[in-house]
């Protein structure tokens, strides 16, 4: 079979190899002219199902109205008169109780995990390198009742397969030397040592030699500007060179899949969340982080690359909008230097600015909409990186009309079928 990938950050990359693995002939679509190169390149690089946490939550509307109240807070809201997100918010405060929650969260956690097992099997099985650790993730906590909060809500993934330790303040600069350094104080740490981190940059672009190795086609530098319908089936997707005719359809573009389904009037529950990143160069090895790790007071989220550190933080709801400014960075080179001073060379850091495609329950969206060769990949949210080789191999069983491993309801593009009434977890 004939399948256009529309999208090559790392789902969409994950997706091709799954298929092409299957001897589908592969055609591989991106707006870049590198694989991974957008929201792929700028996440904090946690590999992460101990961060499995459904966003909506009966915690998310007060603090929503924190952020519209000026206040700052780990989601900033910016009013704006956007129908769509209008609607997407709407969803998302249904999905803020204290099942749904659960639920979403424990969607989330089996496909992560699930993926992070392919992903291992992946990497020594194609011998990819990038950089990736097997030594935890380390969430650290200001305060004891913050702690006491997280303990219980850890509790769980905890029954669900995650291995965490709670640390206390001596114990955390056991599992991270480096903190030594900080003048942070800390009532302790959830240490899920299930968790690791790695470059899904890196990941894609050694994956993508794999998929070129197995005949997979690559149209980079190619945009699509959108697809067309007979109603029942995909015709063709329209591009800025050309046209795309295939049997199948994978729409894996993150947060522009939804601006590529509106061209058939097809309304995805999927709106972006903007996220800051920067990359710079480790100038003292002891001083810099081994371990990734949140700071869960200011989400501020780190993982080494070899001879560099990336920092991430924030998810801010504007739209489509990627600018930044220095001043959109200074929380977390505050942060930086409050955990780690003298670890990094600030002068060589690189910015970035990423769209998280989010649905308003959490779990993406994986297989046929409601088009009979168009198969979604898509709303992975912040744990895109985390989620993509499980989702890359759901889909693909779901084009052979295979089984997956895990089953595939709570992530099903058929809202019907996604949360069914009744539905126990």
């Amino acid at each position: 079979m004939k399948v256009a990938v529309l999208g090559a950050g790392v789902v969409g990359v994950a997706t091709a190899h799954a298929l092409a693995e299957r001897r589908h002939e592969i055609h591989l679509y991106d707006r870049r002219g590198e694989v991974a190169s957008d929201t792929s390149a700028s996440t904090a690089g946690l590999i992460a199902p101990g961060h499995s946490y459904a966003w909506a939550s009966p915690s998310a509307p007060p603090m929503l109205v924190r952020s519209l109240l000026g206040e700052s807070t780990s989601i900033r809201v910016r009013p704006r008169a956007d129908l769509d997100l209008a609607r997407w918010g709407v969803r998302f405060l249904r999905e803020c109780t204290a099942s749904r929650a659960r639920s979403n969260t424990l969607a989330k956690l089996r496909l992560a995990r699930y993926s992070q097992q392919l992903m291992d099997e992946l990497a020594a099985r194609e011998d990819l390198e990038y950089c990736q650790t097997r030594n935890g993730v380390l969430y650290l906590y200001r305060t004891e009742t913050e702690l006491e909060q997280a303990q219980a809500n850890s509790q769980l993934l905890r029954d669900h397969g995650q291995r965490q330790d709670v640390l206390g303040p001596d114990e955390i600069a056991a599992v991270e030397p480096a903190l030594r350094h900080g003048t942070a104080t800390f009532a302790g740490a959830i240490h899920d040592r299930t968790d690791g981190t790695g470059d899904p940059h890196r990941f894609s672009v050694g994956l993508a030699e794999e998929c070129r190795r197995l005949g997979v086609r690559f149209h980079l530098g190619t945009s699509i500007v959108g697809l067309e319908t007979d109603d029942a089936t995909i015709t063709r997707a329209v591009t800025d060179t050309g046209e795309i005719r295939a049997d199948a359809f994978v729409l894996a573009a993150g947060a522009a899949s939804a601006l590529v389904a509106r061209s058939i009037g097809l309304r995805l529950p999927v709106y972006p969340a903007k996220g800051y990143t920067l990359t710079a160069t480790v100038k003292d090895p002891e001083r810099a982080p081994v371990v990734g790790g949140i700071d869960e007071k200011t989400l501020v989220a780190w993982s080494r690359f070899g001879d560099e550190l990336r920092m991430s933080a924030t998810a801010e709801i504007v739209g489509y909008d990627r600018s930044h400014s220095p001043a959109d960075y200074a929380g977390i080179v505050d942060a930086g230097n409050e955990l780690f001073p003298g670890a990094v060379d600030w002068d060589t850091a690189r910015y970035q600015t990423g769209l998280r495609p989010m649905t308003p329950d959490g779990p993406p969206m994986i297989g046929l909409g409601r088009h009979d060769n168009l198969y979604l990949n898509t709303g992975h949210g912040h744990v895109g990186w985390t989620m993509a080789c499980g989702s890359a191999r759901i889909l693909a069983d779901l084009v052979d009309e295979r089984r997956p491993d895990i089953d595939p309801t709570p992530y099903s593009p058929i809202r019907s079928r996604r949360h069914p009434r009744g539905r126990r977890t």
